[in-house]
């Protein structure tokens, strides 16, 4: 049988006077019944803050499906112009904002950053109290039976405005490079972590900076995506184990951060053209 489709009435608010165009948000309780919803593009951007018991959920937007759990606190992120369709197994709820792309221009702005290297992307289960706790307030400050207070409401509007701005990717100038003390505190780090699971996020806080920008700046810096200059140094960890012959092939690879000895195999022969075992055959 078909699933269910629903298809949400068009969520922009379009009426002079709105909160969504005097302040630049506006909130609403939403029930969302099991099945297929088709939501369309705003020229607001969107979140939707899950409310609840958890459902699983399935999703096709920014031209990807995502399938999960949709648990209580779980903010999905739709930028302005992006539609897509979701699907829950159950009944649930969302706390559904909008918000003004103008007001975030204005707060990135306000922040000194140029809004025109301001990137609002989609994500999905986001979780980040500040948000919610915002999401919550403003939930509070903008019920239709409660007096607002438009000083508070602003406070609110913008205090969310600046979450969107620092959550979101900006455009990197063409030629810039990581400063001269970013690349060497992610030399030292990274050497000294050569045996941890080394991830992006925590080389993003080494340097200060976020994930998007970590990865293109590394790469214009270092010359190589950051896993490869990883396992460059792996490999090379390896090789100088390897020639004070000291301890067996498995011991050096957990050493130099490799997952067993295969893995190392692999790595050097890709990195050196040359095997482990074939480099303890030559230094005989």
């Amino acid at each position: 049988m078909m699933p269910k489709m629903q298809m949400h009435k068009h969520e922009a608010k379009t009426m002079a006077g709105t909160w969504l165009e005097t302040i630049g948000v506006e909130v609403e309780h939403r029930k969302i019944a099991a099945g297929l919803t088709h939501v369309p593009a705003s020229p607001y951007h969107r979140l939707g803050i899950h409310v609840g018991p958890s459902v699983n959920a399935f999703c096709r937007c920014d031209g990807k499906r995502h399938r999960r759990v949709q648990s209580h606190g779980d903010i999905d992120i739709v930028p302005a112009g992006l539609d897509g369709d979701w699907e829950d197994d159950a009944d649930c709820t969302i706390l559904r904002l909008w918000v003004n792309p103008a007001l975030v221009r204005q707060t990135a702005r306000d922040l000194e950053i140029d809004p025109d290297r301001i990137v609002v992307e989609p994500q999905f289960q986001r979780r980040d109290p500040r948000i919610e706790h915002i999401a919550w307030a403003l939930a509070s400050g903008l019920h239709p039976d409660l007096p607002s207070d438009r000083l508070y409401v602003e406070s609110l509007a913008r205090a969310l405005a600046v979450q969107l701005v620092q959550g979101a990717s900006q455009s990197i100038p063409t030629g810039q490079m990581l400063s001269s003390g970013q690349k060497r505190r992610l030399q030292d780090f990274i050497e000294a972590n050569l045996d941890q699971d080394v991830s992006l996020d925590d080389l993003a806080q080494v340097a200060a900076i976020s994930v998007s920008h970590l990865k293109t700046l590394f790469r214009r810096s270092f010359g190589v995506p950051a896993h490869q200059y990883v396992i460059h140094r792996r490999v090379e960890r390896a090789r100088l184990l390897l020639d004070q012959n000291e301890m067996p092939l498995s011991q050096i690879a957990l050493e130099a951060g490799f997952a067993h000895q295969s893995h190392m195999a692999r790595s050097m022969k890709r990195v050196l053209g040359i095997t482990p075992a074939a480099l303890l055959r030559l230094q005989r």
